[in-house]
């Protein structure tokens, strides 16, 4: 945990989970540079927030809970930033209803007069939430984005300038830079391309030809990514009632292929992403009349131990910008708490991630099922 300081007030935040040993601040320099200029930095005058203030992409709730006492909307596509905003309200004596919190679904607030944007890794996320808010914004309303200098591009800025309207950037400082955008409600705009459709390949078995349906901001939402790819064609063959859950499920198509492969299998589908949950829910409605489950949660944490037989799983290696492998660490764990004994957790990675190491650690057990030069599938089973 670390204070952020700001003149709102000096916060103790954290990330969520919370994990002492997190080399990571739950903010960065770009969080602190839109609050300073929220006091009038860059020789500006200050900017009041009144009316309906927004906060979109908030990482771990570091604006939402430094700018609590003006009761914002916070609008985030992950679960557990929603998480984090909650546990840094409550270790900062904020009331939990002082932050109206919606999710990248939901239906954003009819009128918006300060919206404050953190822009995201996903360019397809950014470009759906603009899409999404911009009925909303007026001439009055005061627009404001941050990052990273490395998060901010050329085709960032040209979003805001098509979908909201006139865009420039202030300089940089601690390699963060801001976004001032000038809204202009008579500004043409076409509908959001999102969400988008493509058809799987050839090859890819049980699944090879079907549709899938890609929300924005879910991994390599236009088209299969070569790690599922590969998984695709290296699943388990397995009959019976199997309880299978595809952990970290992105569009879905995996836990879909598990489906269809055995039909007798309930499948739940498992992501802390509300966009990848609805990616998944459609992909999988359009291919099967089957019954499943689909939970925006913390990994396994809302799975009972020992109800599950196989786990099926693509974990993220980022964190946001940060190279990480707590994610997966902490999918490794719930996977194995969630699984009967005999039952089976299946990965693919990267092969020089070292994802067998973790599972031997773990597990006490780990095969490699198929590799290639690039990606590696391994095998656990609780004992």
């Amino acid at each position: 945990m670390n204070r952020l300081t700001t003149s709102q007030g000096e916060f103790e935040l954290a990330r969520f989970p919370e994990n002492p040993r997190d080399p990571f601040r739950a903010w960065d320099a770009a969080d602190e540079y839109l609050l300073h200029r929220l006091d009038g930095d860059e020789g500006s005058e200050p900017v009041r927030p009144s009316g309906t203030v927004a906060v979109v992409g908030d990482r771990w709730g570091a604006l939402a809970t430094a700018l609590a006492t003006h009761r914002p909307v916070q609008i985030t596509d992950s679960y557990l930033t929603r998480r984090a905003t909650e546990a840094n309200l409550e270790r900062n004596g904020a009331a939990a209803d002082s932050v109206r919190m919606l999710s990248a679904r939901d239906t954003p607030p009819e009128r918006v007069d300060l919206l404050l944007v953190r822009v995201p890794k996903s360019l397809a996320l950014l470009e759906d939430q603009l899409h999404r808010l911009a009925p909303a914004v007026h001439a009055g309303t005061v627009v404001i984005g941050t990052g990273m200098v490395k998060e901010i591009h050329t085709s960032t800025l040209k979003l805001f300038e098509r979908i909201i309207g006139p865009t420039r950037t202030s300089l940089a400082v601690k390699k963060a830079r801001l976004i001032h955008c000038t809204p202009d409600p008579a500004l043409p705009r076409t509908p959001s391309p999102w969400p988008y459709h493509y058809d799987l390949p050839d090859d890819v078995g049980v699944v090879s030809g079907r549709t899938v349906t890609n929300h924005a901001g879910i991994f390599c939402a236009e088209r299969l990514d070569v790690g599922t790819r590969f998984f695709l064609k290296h699943l388990p063959t397995r009959s019976g009632p199997d309880r299978v859950v595809d952990l970290g499920c992105g569009n879905g198509v995996v836990g879909t292929a598990a489906a269809l492969a055995n039909p007798e299998a309930s499948v739940t589908f498992i992501d802390e992403s509300y966009q990848a949950v609805a990616s998944a829910e459609a992909t999988f409605r359009a291919n099967t009349d089957a019954d499943a489950a689909f939970l925006v949660g913390d990994a396994m944490a809302d799975v009972a131990p020992g109800s599950v037989d196989l786990v099926l799983t693509n974990p993220p290696f980022h964190s946001h910008q940060a190279v990480t492998d707590a994610t997966a660490r902490n999918m490794f764990h719930g996977a194995r708490t969630s699984l009967r004994q005999g039952g089976e957790l299946w990965v693919v990675g990267n092969r020089h991630l070292g994802y067998h190491t973790q599972l031997r650690r773990i597990f006490g057990n780990c095969v490699t099922v198929a590799g290639d030069p690039k990606f590696v599938v391994l095998r656990a089973v609780k004992r």
